[in-house]
This record gives C-alpha cells, sequence and structure tokens, in this order.
C-alpha cells in the first residue's frame, strides 16, 4: 500500500470564523468575519484512502476582516479592538494555538467524515467534521463548516454594558482550500 501525504496552508484556502452577537443591545454589535492568516494542515494517506489529518493554526494569526450590523460599519481601528479582545478572550499569550487531529475518517456521499478532536484555549474535545470533496478536473476543493461552542472550551465570549452586548457564544468556522492533482 502507497503512503503518502498532501501539505495545505493558507495559500491553498481560508480558515474562517463568523461571530454572532447576542444580548438585550445585540443590535449594536458586529457580526465579525475572523481569517486565520496562518494554519497548517497535513493530511496522510495509504493507497487512495485518507488515514489521518492534523491541522494547527496560531491563535495570533487571527486578523479581523469585516463586521456586518452594529450601529456604525466597522472601521479599521474598531477591527484592531476586536483582534486585540479575541486574543484576550482566547487567551493567546498562554494557549498560542489550535489543533484538529483526525485519525478516524470514513467516506461519505461527497466528501469524508473526520471524527476526532480539537484543542483551544487548552481544552481537548471530540469533534466531527464532515468535509465535502469536488473534482474540479485539475484540482480537488474541499470545504467545511462546523460550529464551535467557546465556552465547551473554557473562553469566555467577550462582552460589554454588562453582558447587554457580547459575542454569541457559538462561532461557526469555515474551511476551504483547493489541492492540486
Amino acid at each position: 500500500m502507497t503512503e503518502s501525504s498532501w501539505s495545505l496552508d493558507a495559500a491553498s484556502g481560508e480558515l474562517l470564523i463568523r461571530t454572532g452577537v447576542a444580548g438585550r443591545a445585540a443590535k449594536m454589535g458586529h457580526r465579525l468575519t475572523i481569517a486565520m492568516q496562518s494554519w497548517q494542515a497535513t493530511v496522510r494517506w495509504a493507497g487512495g484512502t485518507p488515514t489521518s489529518l492534523e491541522l494547527t493554526a496560531p491563535v495570533n494569526s487571527l486578523a479581523v476582516l469585516s463586521g456586518e450590523g452594529g450601529v456604525t460599519p466597522l472601521a479599521g481601528p474598531e477591527k484592531g479592538v476586536a483582534r486585540s479582545n479575541a486574543l484576550k478572550s482566547l487567551d493567546a499569550k498562554k494557549y498560542p494555538q489550535i489543533r484538529y487531529v483526525a485519525d478516524d475518517i470514513a467516506t461519505t456521499t461527497g466528501g469524508y467524515r473526520l471524527d476526532g478532536t480539537v484543542e483551544i484555549h487548552g481544552t481537548t474535545r471530540p469533534q466531527v467534521v464532515d468535509v465535502e470533496v469536488e473534482d474540479r478536473g485539475d484540482a480537488w476543493a474541499l470545504s467545511a463548516t462546523v460550529g464551535i461552542t467557546q465556552s465547551d472550551f473554557g473562553v469566555k465570549p467577550y462582552s460589554l454594558f454588562m453582558g447587554s452586548l457580547k459575542v454569541a457564544d457559538e462561532v461557526t468556522v469555515g474551511f476551504a482550500a483547493t489541492y492540486p492533482k
């Protein structure tokens, strides 16, 4: 059986986090789109079957791309404040990386189901991820979307005004990449 591996990184695609807003003053807040500007994934194969995946992303590589909603548009300085608040919530100095590892990969219609663990803020929890795979002729397109509840990992979502405006506890992580054939 031939063993091989795929290496993917931020040049191969994107790893995005989308937040919501909660609390009585939620209309005042922005729903953020955050990019992990640095990440690396390795997929190991045996023959034509993926056998494991490991993805890591340095927490300090996060960048606030945009914010929807809110009282005023999200401008450059506010993006910097949002980034700083996210790094504090994630305690980036103490927990500098986010990691996902899957050693159980099953074929599904249209892709693969990864059964693994995600580590955020020093806490590791089980996480299933369904990856869609599309044949684009000269490359494979991979995509996945999964919800993560921050408090499950000991992350306290950022809040203002005594909790009347806060980042929603559940965030959505989206992954999209291409790998040349």
